[in-house]
Parts: structure tokens; C-alpha cells; sequence
């Protein structure tokens, strides 16, 4: 798989929707650094294995404890737009009041051209959705609030 102009620009999309100021992808020997806003340029450093992705309770944005008080906060597992239902007009994938477990198909994230399913990791009641239908997230944003069940 290459990348192609459509998916670069995607990627410049993706990178201007979030607030993030740098992004360093690497695919098949091509190396593309992109860099917004005057970030700083920075040593490149010698191949290691990539780092594993921040906890999701370090990019959390504010709480409000007293409506999320012993709900499960599922997350978004990558960058990408985010999409409730498996093609426009068809009925989103969970609505507030579905039960769902750890398998449930909640979303899909759209990433470069590829679908990627997004699964609710719990086992419980859906209280809230949190992220917009067509809109980019990043990874570790909130996507929905869940009641657990036993």
C-alpha cells in the first residue's frame, strides 16, 4: 500500500482538526513529518520501537463527577472520524438505553480510508454519547458514558 495524494491530504485534515501540532507517520520506507503553527523542530531520533500510546486518563478532558459518578467512560482507540452507524440513513449502532457488552460494535473510525470498528470494551447500559456523528476524534476522547452490569 502506498500513499497517495487523496491520503495525504487526509492526513492533513485529520492533523488540522485536532490539537495537535506534529505528526510522524511512517509506511513501506516513506517517512512523512508534518509540523503546524511553528511547532519547534525536534532531534530525529535513532530507530527504537515506537512507545506505547499515553493512558487514556492522561488526555481526559474535564470531568463532571457528579453526572459520571460509577459510569464507564469508553474511549476512542485512535485519530479519525467518527461514525455511529455503518452507512448514512442506516440506524446508529447503540442509542442511549441499549444494553451493550464487550464485544458490542459501538462506532466505526475512519482512518485514511480504512473502516476501523470501535467496540465498547464493557459490559453494561449506555447513559450517554458523547461523540458527533461525522466529526473527527482523537485518541482517548470520551466517545460514550456506560452503567455497568453484572
Amino acid at each position: 500500500m502506498s500513499l497517495g495524494r487523496d491520503d495525504v491530504e487526509t492526513i492533513l485534515r485529520l492533523l488540522d482538526g485536532s490539537k495537535f501540532d506534529r505528526l510522524t507517520l511512517e509506511h513501506d520506507g516513506l517517512k512523512l513529518e508534518l509540523v503546524r503553527n511553528g511547532a519547534a523542530p525536534r532531534a530525529i531520533p535513532s530507530p527504537e520501537p515506537a512507545a506505547p500510546p499515553p493512558p487514556a486518563e492522561a488526555i481526559d478532558p474535564p470531568r463532571r463527577e457528579t453526572d459520571r459518578e460509577g459510569l464507564i467512560e469508553v474511549r476512542s482507540p485512535l485519530l479519525g472520524t467518527f461514525y455511529r452507524a455503518p452507512k448514512p440513513g442506516e440506524p446508529p449502532f447503540v442509542e442511549v438505553g441499549d444494553s451493550v457488552d464487550e464485544e458490542s460494535l459501538i462506532g466505526i473510525i475512519e482512518v485514511m480510508k480504512l473502516m476501523n470498528s470501535a467496540r465498547a470494551g464493557v459490559r453494561g447500559e449506555v447513559v450517554e454519547i458523547l461523540a458527533t456523528n461525522g466529526k473527527l476524534v482523537e485518541y482517548g476522547e470520551l466517545l460514550m458514558l456506560v452503567r455497568p452490569t453484572v
